[in-house]
């Protein structure tokens, strides 16, 4: 062997060993809804994110989700092909919002404030292992979010930590794939597949979640933290949680602060959690998640 093949191979071995550090594995398209001004906004915000008073991601997520108050509701951004990291901070649904006041929150527990910091963390969170791989690697269910970003230390389910005994739900999750016509990305047969095999770790999944009634007992409201992360467990076969948002705290009483398909744009929702969840006849009870610092 040449010393110029035994370099060659040196500098491959290490190109791989990077690169699988790295997490890298095909470069990934951004998606922007629009580059120049999200790219500035979000380099604002991070900025704003970092003077908080504050020793940690969690204690930031409240006040970096009221910064997205008003913001129009709408689904469906995240469907764009070829699939990339998806950044919209002119419409939201109810996980792009999480998702992206959960980006911020990190970005800036670690002291940066770059946009691609940003959407470096948002990819993270966003899919499973933390890296962008097609539309099955998506965490479409908020399960599976859960699990997968617990596993990598970015959240905790606290669940089971609130004063009152958690109840358990016990459920197969295979919505999407009971449902393929319904998602437009399933038509093709691979990734369909790769969903199907993701499913099947959730076969009769077990979690815990605080029922609906519960929330007219003081202790349980009051253990609740402004900037929890909460997801309302869904009665519907196959699907694990129907809407996802952010504690809000006023005057001592928890809200949902989320993007809401019904008043069309995020809010503090006008009702306290309690009175919300009641008039819900679809959800059986909340899961709470926290970010961990960094």
């Amino acid at each position: 062997m040449t010393r110029y093949s035994f370099l060659h191979i040196v500098a491959a071995i290490i190109l791989i060993f990077t690169s699988l550090r790295s997490g890298a594995v095909t470069p990934v398209p951004v998606h922007w809804h629009d580059e120049k001004s999200d790219t500035a906004r979000i380099d604002s915000l991070l900025g704003e994110a970092c003077a908080m008073e504050s020793d940690d991601a969690q204690g930031r997520v409240g006040r970096i989700a009221r910064m997205f108050i008003g913001v129009p509701y709408r689904g469906g951004t995240l469907e764009i092909s070829p699939e990339g990291i998806v950044v919209n901070l002119d419409s939201m649904d109810c996980i792009t919002f999480v998702e992206t006041v959960a980006a911020l929150a990190l970005t800036a527990d670690e002291r940066r404030d770059s946009w691609q910091d940003f959407v470096h963390n948002l990819g993270k969170l966003r899919y499973r292992g933390g890296v962008p791989d097609g539309y099955a690697s998506r965490l479409h269910y908020f399960s599976d979010w859960i699990l997968d970003n617990s596993h990598r230390g970015n959240v905790t389910d606290v669940t089971g930590r609130m004063p009152d005994e958690p109840a358990y739900q016990v459920k197969t999750i295979d919505f999407m794939s009971r449902n393929r016509n319904l998602y437009p990305a399933l038509s093709d047969d691979n990734e369909f597949q790769r969903l199907k095999n993701a499913e099947i770790g959730y076969r009769n999944h077990r979690f815990p979640y605080i029922k609906s009634g519960s929330f007219f007992r003081k202790g349980v409201s009051g253990a609740l933290r402004d900037g929890d992360i909460v997801a309302l467990v869904s009665r519907k076969g196959g699907l694990d949680v129907s809407h996802v948002g952010i504690i809000a705290v006023v005057d001592g009483e928890p809200h949902l602060l989320h993007a809401s398909s019904r008043h069309g744009k995020v809010l503090i929702d006008p009702l306290p959690l309690a009175e919300y969840l009641k008039k819900s006849r679809d959800v059986l009870g909340i899961r709470i998640i926290r970010l961990k610092d960094r």
